[in-house]
Formats: structure tokens, C-alpha cells, sequence
């Protein structure tokens, strides 16, 4: 039975007009990779509304894979994210004006989880190709690893995704936003190498996944 992958990006924020994660997701709306349907879906720059579009679109779909998308301004390749952290500490302030400081993405949950995705061949593949990748330590505390960490902690606690794969990709700014950057059908070619990838290879042989406590 054909599976649906949900990739995510964000609307844009900080007064700029636009948003590279949102349009290299839309990009891939509607396509097949590997037998699998890809659904687009943009989700605002706000700490709770955000998680709250989220776990909606988990619920209406129940995807085999999940890949959420983030601008990394100052970054120069896709950016593999590594682990997410129960940590909100905003820099600015997101579409809705909050600024939360030092406060858990979940109370009481883990102090954080680490990304399903084979970031290792993932990062390899998309070498092979020409395609500037890494893997990141960091997804920031700003609304991209308070999504990273919500949809972690909802792929191990909700019965329903437990076969459901996910993680988190930061791109760069588009060459209109400034430097350093990477052109859209770049990050678009890119993010269809990366979701072959994961569908591909179920787990990186030197990385582990799951939570720490």
C-alpha cells in the first residue's frame, strides 16, 4: 500500500518576505519517490501554534517518513540535524511576538531526542551528487528545534507512528536573502536525494536513534 512522506517548511519571519523552506517543500508536493506520495505543508513561525499544525497533520495523515524543513541563515549547505533539545530559548521573537527564555519544549519530557533519519548516508548520498550537506550538532532554540523535539517526542510516545521515521533539515538562504546561500532547485534537488535516502537506508550503521533521559 502506497505511504505518504510529510515534509514541512515555515512561513516566513524576522520581516523577510519569503521563506526557502516553504518553497522547496511546496516544490515537492504531489511528487512519488520510491512508490511514496509527497504532502507538502507550511507551518507558521510560532512556538505553540506550530506543534499544534503539526501533531493535526500527523493525526490527518500518519506518514511513513516525516522531514521538517528550516531556514539557517549564515549556513552554506543542507544542514542534517543531529539531536533536538527540550529547550526553548528565542533570539527574537516568532510571528506571534512571544519570546519564550529558558523554558522546556515539554515539561517533563526527555532532555532530548535524537533524529531517526540516516543523516550519515543521507549526507554521503547528497555529496555524491554535487550537493553541499552536513551534519549539524545544533537545530538552534528558536521554533525550528521546538518542532524537531515535538515531532520526536510524538513519533515515541504515540502508538499510532511507531513505524514512522522523521527529523529535521535546515537549509541555506536563497542567493536573493544574502551569503552565504544555495539556489532554490538546488535545495529542492536536494531534499528529493535526502528523502530517497531515508527511504532507502533504514539506519546508519555507526548512529543509533531514540531518546536520552
Amino acid at each position: 500500500m502506497p505511504h505518504k512522506i510529510l515534509l514541512t517548511g515555515f512561513d516566513a519571519f524576522g520581516g523577510a518576505t519569503l521563506n526557502p523552506s516553504w518553497l522547496a517543500v511546496k516544490s515537492l508536493h504531489g511528487r512519488q519517490i520510491l512508490g511514496h506520495t509527497v504532502v507538502a505543508a507550511q507551518l507558521p513561525t510560532v512556538f505553540d501554534a506550530s506543534l499544534q499544525t503539526l501533531n493535526a497533520l500527523l493525526k490527518q495523515h500518519r506518514p511513513a517518513l516525516v522531514v521538517c524543513v528550516g531556514q539557517a541563515g549564515g549556513r552554506s549547505a543542507l544542514s542534517l540535524e543531529r539531536v533536538a533539545i527540550n529547550v526553548n530559548d528565542a533570539p527574537l521573537a516568532d510571528n506571534a511576538g512571544d519570546q519564550p527564555v529558558d523554558t522546556p519544549v515539554m515539561p517533563g519530557a526527555p532532555a532530548a531526542y535524537f533524529t531517526r533519519l540516516p543523516i550519515k548516508a543521507m549526507r554521503a548520498a547528497l555529496q555524491a551528487e554535487g550537493i553541499a550537506a552536513e551534519v549539524s550538532q545544533t537545530a538552534g532554540t528558536f521554533v525550528c528545534n521546538h518542532v524537531f523535539f515535538g515531532l520526536m517526542h510524538a513519533l515515541a510516545t504515540r502508538r499510532a507512528l511507531q513505524h514512522t521515521r522523521g527529523g529535521f533539515i535546515h537549509v541555506p538562504w536563497l542567493p536573493e536573502q544574502g551569503t552565504p546561500d544555495m539556489p532554490l532547485d538546488e535545495i529542492v534537488r536536494g531534499l528529493r536525494l535526502a528523502v530517497r535516502c531515508a527511504l532507502q537506508v533504514q539506519r546508519d550503521t555507526v548512529l543509533g536513534g531514540g531518546a536520552t533521559h
